[in-house]
């Protein structure tokens, strides 16, 4: 049996199919009641979430929905009455134009609802949380239909990066003992032109790559990320970097490394980026 299930699931990869045997094994997990918080995150950790169940998992993972299923649609209404109000009330105090970006309309209704006037700086890192927010936004706008969802899921992923602040640094010496195990000669490289600072893993990590890397491979990083695996994104830069290594190589002091990376998004695949998780 554990030879024909083997045999399934390399046959599966083959033709494309990788997710089938995961799909059914997701499925198993839904039909819970109530969902067992600590399977669904093992499953994200170790799989792709299919998309099909993406904004639903991510929902529950990030406490939007319980893990109760037949709470679901009632949560949702509410949900969706909280997102309704925040909208009218943002236009008819006239806090923002109506026509600005979507992005920067729900960071309005985000900064009423907290009872902000400009967006709060993460007090660790001295980072703007308008540069977390309105980049994760625009991702998600891309990603769901929905704009409930979308500011739902958004605020709550800017409050996983707020929580993560006070572990910037530890993913920061992450990333450089992962570099220099994974690629020694662009380690010292970078630490020879002095360019190892000069490298946005601040803005990387408080953006969650989201305008760095494109929508396809985020959901597969933001998986992990929803999981409470904040780990997952120095593995991520580490892959970047040396996705970049012949031209970071080739470059002479930190403003060439800048340059280089600053153009990240056009340089590197969908392809390249996908298997950095599989």
């Amino acid at each position: 049996m554990t030879d024909e299930r083997n045999f399934r699931s390399s046959y599966y990869e083959k033709v494309g199919c990788r997710g089938v045997e995961e799909k059914k094994s997701l499925e198993i997990l839904m039909k819970e009641k109530p969902w067992d918080k600590v399977k669904l995150k093992q499953f994200c950790l170790r799989f792709t979430v299919p998309a099909a169940y993406r904004n639903l998992v991510w929902k529950v993972l990030l406490d939007i929905l319980p893990v109760y299923p037949d709470s679901h649609q009632f949560v949702m209404e509410q949900r969706t009455e909280q997102y309704q109000d925040l909208l009218y009330a943002v236009e008819l105090l006239e806090l923002i134009d109506m026509n600005a970006p979507r992005s920067k309309i729900l960071l309005e209704m985000w900064l009423l609802e907290n009872e902000e006037r400009k967006p709060p700086v993460f007090l660790e890192t001295n980072f703007c949380s308008a540069d977390t927010f309105i980049p994760i936004a625009e991702t998600l706008l891309e990603l769901y239909g929905d704009e409930v969802d979308v500011y739902w899921l958004c605020k709550s992923l800017t409050e996983v990066v707020k929580q993560m602040q006070r572990d910037i640094h530890k993913l920061k010496e992450a990333f450089y003992a992962m570099l220099e195990k994974e690629d020694g000669e662009l380690f010292t490289h970078l630490c020879d032109i002095n360019a190892l600072e000069v490298l946005p893993l601040t803005k990387w990590f408080n953006c969650c790559f989201a305008g760095v890397l494109d929508d396809t491979s985020l959901t597969k990083i933001w998986d992990k990320l929803c999981s409470g695996a904040p780990k997952v994104l120095p593995f991520v830069a580490v892959m970047l970097v040396i996705t970049l290594r012949r031209k970071i190589l080739r470059a002479k002091n930190p403003e060439d490394v800048i340059k280089c990376v600053s153009e990240v998004f056009f340089f590197i695949s969908s392809y390249s980026m996908l298997n950095l998780l599989s």
